[in-house]
């Protein structure tokens, strides 16, 4: 078992970039959700003359998705721009780095439609830069997504972590700067983690999730979690998202 463990900490020197999680496929898996963000707006995107991504990653998500030929697409994350640029740019898509996501680079009614998967954004500056009767999507995740895992190892909460982040408050967010709520849904699923490898993978990718994580700190913890998974075969957390569709 110790040597399995020695083998597993190792995971921590993988490469990760963008936002591709492929390595570790099967082993960290997500139950059924309730919805798919996909199968949702892909009928709006295609009757969308000009679309906005907004947080894309290293474009993985957005380079399979039937865009229409004016789409930019925004990243925060330093590492991922010059990959998100190379994927996408080529397909005619315009990533613009931001520095400031209170303050985007974009006109006034710019877009037609604007999609987030899971990035920050001002319901303000939303509202700025989105078409009349045009819509806003967003998948976010929730405030208590993962949180088993900080409680498991003895960590902090994640830096971000807010009690008050909730569906309805940020649908009240959007309410507020003129938006219509026409979808409110938040959903609890599981997420079953068959190694210690994988959650260490998963820790580097994420490192908001434990501030300041490394192996050699959490190490007694993640032996113990370890064990435990040798024990029963997995793991289980509860994952939280939440889905708004708003129209101005």
């Amino acid at each position: 078992m110790e040597n399995s463990f020695k083998f597993y900490l190792k995971e921590i020197s993988q490469n990760f970039q963008g936002w591709d999680f492929s390595y570790i496929r099967n082993r960290m898996v997500e139950s059924v959700k309730e919805w798919s963000y996909h199968s949702i707006i892909i009928p709006y995107i295609l009757q969308s003359n000009s679309l906005l991504d907004m947080g894309t990653g290293g474009g993985e998500f957005l380079s399979i998705l039937p865009f229409p030929t004016k789409t930019i697409a925004t990243e925060y994350y330093a590492p991922n721009i010059p990959i998100a640029k190379k994927r996408l740019e080529p397909k005619g898509v315009s990533v613009i780095p931001i520095e400031d996501e209170n303050n985007l680079p974009f006109a006034d009614e710019q877009f037609d439609l604007i999609i987030n998967r899971h990035e920050y954004f001002n319901p303000a500056e939303v509202a700025r830069i989105l078409q009349p009767q045009s819509y806003f999507i967003t998948q976010q995740v929730g405030n208590e997504n993962d949180i088993a895992i900080n409680h498991k190892l003895g960590a902090p909460n994640p830096e971000d972590y807010d009690p008050n982040w909730t569906v309805d408050h940020l649908a009240k967010q959007l309410s507020e700067n003129g938006m219509i709520i026409k979808t409110k849904r938040s959903l609890t699923y599981t997420t079953r983690i068959f190694d210690i490898g994988a959650l260490v993978y998963h820790l580097k990718a994420i490192p908001w999730q434990i501030p300041n994580f490394s192996v050699d700190f959490y190490k007694d913890k993640l032996f113990e979690l370890h064990q435990e998974i040798q024990t029963k075969g997995y793991f289980d957390i509860e994952s939280q998202r939440y889905l708004i569709i708003g129209q101005k």
